[in-house]
């Protein structure tokens, strides 16, 4: 078996030789660089990450026009999509993960093109196998989970309205002003971003085990980015979950089972998410106790558990019809409450 890893690590070579080759000789003098810094970050070496330097250069192409950032993106995807080599693939799905952290503002909005807009959805690898050899077999489950991540984690950033990789909520700062953003959504648009990153969160969960990959140098790599996003997005979702506190009498009864469900979803992943956690244990812990702490309250305060199904708490008194008109008309004294508890009453 290690013969056969020999000299399909020497044939990878020839090929990846043979490719930079092609490149210079029949490409345009102004797309050299570009193909030749993508066949050589995107190697069939299955154990290392594609070279910072080469990656650099990608990024590089989104700091001219569109029309080049374009190209570049396209080029990426294209090698993405004809490749049967789960290492390219891994490493194509790197790069993109490369333009998402730390590409220019050109280039992720090429980026999103793909998979929206009705496109051709270029992440979609589900059907991915590489039955080289098993290392190569075992990196396939690798591309076909990473490439859903991949596509979730650009739902999710689409959703939020920023690019969650490059978001500072990595470094844990507090951000007033992002913290005012969010208060001031509505119910709904508050749940639909909560939603997003557990579902986000769920799809972490879901990485492969890794059996003949570990210590694997490109595993890793891709494992360091996705520790990176679990950061940001635990950091997203902790402000989003401390503002249902804020709208506890504020909430429906349907919003207060979509809160729940979700929040539960997210406690089913804690075990997993934190394999990840590296460091911030102060924070991780104060999340996961906020998690529990609002998911108890909304539950206590508005829907309780029968037989597994969420029931509504019977009302104890009616109100009548004259009861429910006069409700309908705004006196001089009323005060409107708005959806979330940071922004106070206002007296009309």
């Amino acid at each position: 078996m290690g013969h056969v890893t020999k000299v399909r690590d020497i044939i990878g070579l020839i090929k990846d030789k043979a490719s930079q080759s092609k490149a210079a000789l029949l490409s345009k003098p102004s797309k050299i660089s570009l193909h030749l810094a993508l066949l050589r970050a995107t190697t069939h070496d299955p154990f290392n990450p594609p070279n910072i330097k080469h990656i650099a250069t990608i990024l590089s192409f989104g700091h001219s026009s569109r029309a080049t950032a374009s190209v570049a993106i396209e080029a990426l995807m294209d090698r993405l999509q004809s490749t049967r080599d789960s290492s390219v693939a891994l490493k194509c799905l790197i790069t993109v993960h490369h333009v998402i952290k730390h590409g220019s503002f050109i280039l992720h909005d090429q980026l999103s093109v793909y998979p929206s807009n009705g496109g051709r959805n270029y992440l979609k690898l589900s059907n991915f196998r590489d039955g080289s050899s098993p290392i190569t077999w075992e990196l396939s489950s690798w591309v076909r989970w990473y490439a859903q991540y991949i596509e979730t984690l650009l739902c999710t950033s689409r959703i939020l309205g920023l690019f969650l990789a490059t978001s500072s909520s990595s470094t844990l700062e507090k951000d007033h002003k992002q913290e005012e953003t969010i208060s001031a959504l509505m119910n709904p648009d508050l749940l639909k971003q909560t939603v997003s990153l557990v579902g986000l969160m769920e799809e972490i969960c879901k990485r492969p085990d890794s059996l003949h990959v570990e210590g694997n140098n490109l595993v890793g790599e891709i494992m360091r980015f996705v520790g990176e996003d679990c950061l940001s997005a635990t950091n997203e979702a902790s402000i989003r979950v401390s503002e249902f506190r804020e709208r506890l009498n504020g909430l429906s009864f349907g919003e207060s089972v979509e809160v729940v469900c979700a929040l539960k979803r997210l406690e089913n992943c804690k075990e997993r998410l934190l394999e990840l956690s590296t460091g911030k244990k102060s924070f991780i812990e104060s999340f996961w106790s906020l998690v529990s702490e609002i998911k108890d309250r909304v539950g206590r305060q508005k829907v309780y558990e029968d037989d597994g199904k969420l029931l509504l708490k019977a009302r104890s008194e009616k109100v009548s019809a004259s009861a429910r008109f006069s409700e309908r008309v705004l006196r001089s004294d009323d005060s409107v409450q708005f959806s979330s508890g940071r922004l106070g009453l206002f007296i009309l």
